[in-house]
């Protein structure tokens, strides 16, 4: 006999267990299908542990610049077992913290993979595939997330071609590693790889690191990098990746011809795709297309009247806090609510490495593109005095404007723990501040964040701290 809810939501990452619980909140009978561990990707095998060892290659970095600061630091090294452990910990609790939060709200958890019967209901089936039980749910929510993406000639064995779970929990350090992708995930992994001592050896495909983020903030990556050692190809594609022995022999074509890397293991870190396959999407009639369930955006209804799906299997930007905001909206929805929208321009983007990048708007370009008149302004964190005492003034806050109406278009940052700072372009853009509102505010000195006034400021030719010369009015 089937189990019946008023809400089943299929994965337990940041978008499933928080549509979840919020819909439990609401008063709605709620059940989770999970087929790996609470909390999915984000939690055990992506940002939480990720950022648990890019801590850990930050404070490693620290130690080797104590002298910097007037500290002898005699014996230090590297304990990467140590580092994947710490890593571990800090993912296992934060699963166990979504493991205690569906016990508060009442939500049933049903381990096993859902397949879609049909429209009105959902087998668990174990990991043989053999069916456990049955549910039937007035609403489906699917929030299955993604996976690494696999380049058809680089198919990832897990051991000298590897994927980024493997690459958090690798057995131990690598001499030497070649990364394939300069998005999030693959200049996450090369500053902690490299912090500790790899040899690390970055590709990209596109012109600057970090492609889809302001071409200043890729340059200056790029600038940054490769003062830390790291080898840096851009506008460059991985050819071949042949097994040598213990190790690997990567052929990579540049703009100059090809070149040969020897590594000991090579991390593809080319983007995500959707979980869409063997859930019997077809016999709920849900249509999917290139690794993404096709929704409204709004209702975020598939082409099902009874199935919704939401986070990264309905495509870019593929961010937890996204998935999380949208999970929100859905069961509110669902409740009779009329919750705001997802607003789809103004969702921050954070990469962690370091120094870190955060930004949220158009680029420079995208506006240009777009046809706006724009305004810029840039302040770099070398004219900081809080980032001067931190040892840390690398990077920049990059705002910009419409020159016409005053319109936030953009900010994009890069420099040490920006990604606390990005915040208040979020909120100011959501509430169509201007600014002139954001001079005036008064940020509190020495700071960071007095930098994004600062670069405000500068756009609007009212900057005292650069010499710049003050813009004449229109």
């Amino acid at each position: 006999m089937a189990k019946e809810f008023d809400v089943c939501v299929i994965g337990t990452g940041p978008g499933g267990y928080v549509a979840a619980i919020r819909a439990a909140q609401l008063g709605f009978k709620t059940a989770v299908v999970e087929k790996r561990f609470l909390g999915g990707v984000c939690l055990n095998i992506g940002c939480i542990p990720t950022k648990a060892l890019l801590r850990s290659a930050e404070v490693f970095e620290s130690i080797a610049h104590a002298s910097d600061y007037g500290i002898d630091v005699k014996d230090y090294s590297a304990n990467f077992e140590g580092m994947v452990k710490r890593s571990r910990s800090v993912a296992d609790k934060m699963s166990k913290g979504v493991q205690f939060l569906m016990k508060a709200n009442k939500i049933e958890v049903l381990n096993g993979t859902g397949v879609f019967k049909s429209d009105k209901e959902l087998a668990v089936n174990d990991d043989k595939g053999k069916e456990k039980e049955t549910v039937k749910a007035k609403h489906f929510i699917i929030a299955t997330g993604a996976r690494p993406r696999e380049l058809p000639d680089l198919k990832i064995d897990g051991e000298m071609i590897i994927d980024s779970e493997k690459a958090m929990q690798l057995e131990k350090q690598p001499k030497k590693m070649v990364v394939i992708g300069a998005g999030a995930i693959g200049v996450e992994f090369a500053y902690f790889y490299n912090a500790i001592g790899t040899e690390v050896t970055l590709v990209e495909l596109q012109k600057t690191l970090v492609p889809v983020e302001d071409a200043d903030v890729g340059k200056e990556l790029a600038k940054i990098y490769k003062k830390k050692g790291m080898n840096i190809y851009t506008e460059s594609s991985v050819e071949k990746v042949e097994k040598k022995g213990k190790g690997v022999k990567v052929t990579i074509k540049t703009k100059k011809g090809e070149e040969t890397v020897e590594a000991d293991v090579v991390l593809s870190a080319v983007g995500v795709v959707g979980n869409v396959e063997n859930m019997g999407l077809d016999k709920a009639g849900v249509k999917h297309e290139k690794g993404d369930i096709v929704v409204d955006k709004k209702t975020y209804k598939t082409s099902a009247d009874n199935i919704y799906a939401i986070g990264d299997v309905i495509g870019a930007p593929w961010l937890a806090h996204k998935a999380s905001h949208e999970g929100v909206v859905l069961a509110e929805q669902l409740a009779g609510e009329n919750p705001h929208p997802v607003n789809y321009n103004n969702i921050p983007g954070c990469t962690y490495c370091e120094p870190q990048i955060a930004s949220v708007g158009l680029t420079e370009q995208q506006a240009k593109d777009e046809g706006y008149d724009v305004m810029v302004g840039k302040f770099p964190f070398s004219a900081s005095g809080k980032a001067a005492g931190l040892g840390h003034e690398e990077g920049f806050v990059k705002v910009v404007f419409d020159a016409k109406y005053g319109e936030w278009l953009g900010c994009h940052m890069i420099g040490s723990h920006v990604t606390e700072l990005i915040a208040e372009a979020v909120v100011a853009r959501d509430l169509e501040t201007t600014g002139h509102e954001i001079i005036s505010a008064v940020h509190p000195h020495p700071t960071m964040s007095e930098a994004v006034m600062e670069a405000v400021a500068e756009a609007y030719g009212e900057g005292v701290h650069l010499g710049s010369k003050p813009k004449k009015k229109k």
